[in-house]
């Protein structure tokens, strides 16, 4: 029996292996991936992302625990920077949500962001699929926590919860621009500290600067993850969300520019043997312009 088979019959061992082969890039994993895609689509999707140190995976862990009293699978994709020394994830899936691993409806996995950026693993998408075909239900995705540019999540998710926490003051400001606009729901996380009200009242302003094409004005939510209170109010918020019906229209969006990412990663695999250094040498030197060069290697595709 082949991966895809043992994966189909529940098996998370061939569902890790697959998820590892996505990372890894190899041929044998994108003809699998493609294999699957039509048994995709069934399971919701949320994302969660917002500044370091606001509690996702506490957040995440509650939500999890909440999502499984209703008996659904939940799988977790849980970004991670990248050690500098093997390349890999720093923090650990079962180090971050210990309670969680021991329930065989929960798939934690973590993934290294490998250099890419806003906030996302390159295989993301792969993994996501993965799980998707594999029966789970709900898959949460929890970013790595890197600022204003995290909004990659928006393009994945079927909805996506940004989190932040009383004290930023100023910093929401900072921000709106990158992760408050993608927000389709808002938790302001340890709301027993000081400035929740605060914090409220700036995210409204922020809203009132501006509406959505969609007409969806996004919910705030406040929480104390460690207590796990306002855990419910989340799904329900995002449970509103996501009944709205727009999730086809989101996702051709979504697609149209996901196919150009793809298209574009592969042309660049096409060219791995080619020495960008040299080139940039010599367009540097005025030897030889970019536009002449660019044209030499697509000629190299048609042939």
């Amino acid at each position: 029996m082949d991966l895809l088979d043992r994966m189909r019959t529940g098996d998370t061992v061939a569902l890790g292996r697959l998820i590892s082969r996505a990372e890894a890039g190899v041929d044998e994993a994108r003809g699998a991936l493609a294999a699957i895609y039509k048994s995709t689509g069934k399971a919701h999707i949320v994302g969660i992302t917002g500044v370091p140190g606001s509690g996702k995976s506490t957040l995440v862990s509650r939500l999890v625990q909440a999502i499984r009293t209703d008996g659904r699978r939940v799988g977790v994709i849980a970004i991670d920077p990248s050690s500098p020394f093997s390349g890999g994830s720093i923090l650990g899936d079962r180090i971050r949500m210990t309670d969680l691993v021991l329930d065989p409806g929960v798939f934690i996995r973590s993934m290294a962001t490998r250099g890419a950026t806003g906030g996302l693993a390159g295989a993301t998408l792969a993994a996501a699929d993965i799980l998707d075909a594999g029966g789970f239900d709900v898959i949460i995705i929890e970013t790595v926590g890197v600022g204003q540019d995290e909004v990659e999540i928006a393009r994945l998710a079927d909805a996506t919860v940004v989190v932040l926490v009383p004290g930023m003051g100023d910093d929401v400001q900072a921000i709106k621009a990158g992760i408050m606009e993608i927000a389709d729901v808002f938790v302001i996380n340890k709301a027993d500290l000081p400035g929740p009200e605060r914090l409220e009242r700036e995210i409204k302003a922020m809203q009132s600067l501006s509406t959505r094409k969609d007409g969806w004005v996004p919910p705030i939510v406040r929480t104390v993850a460690t207590e796990n209170q306002g855990i419910g109010e989340i799904l329900a918020a995002a449970r509103s969300f996501l009944e709205r019906g727009n999730r086809k229209d989101r996702a051709v969006a979504n697609w149209s520019l996901r196919l150009r990412e793809m298209l574009r990663e592969r042309l660049l695999h096409r060219f791995a043997d080619v020495d960008f250094q040299a080139a940039a040498e010599e367009v540097a030197s005025r030897r030889n312009d970019p536009y002449t060069i660019i044209d030499g290697w697509i000629r190299r595709i048609s042939n």
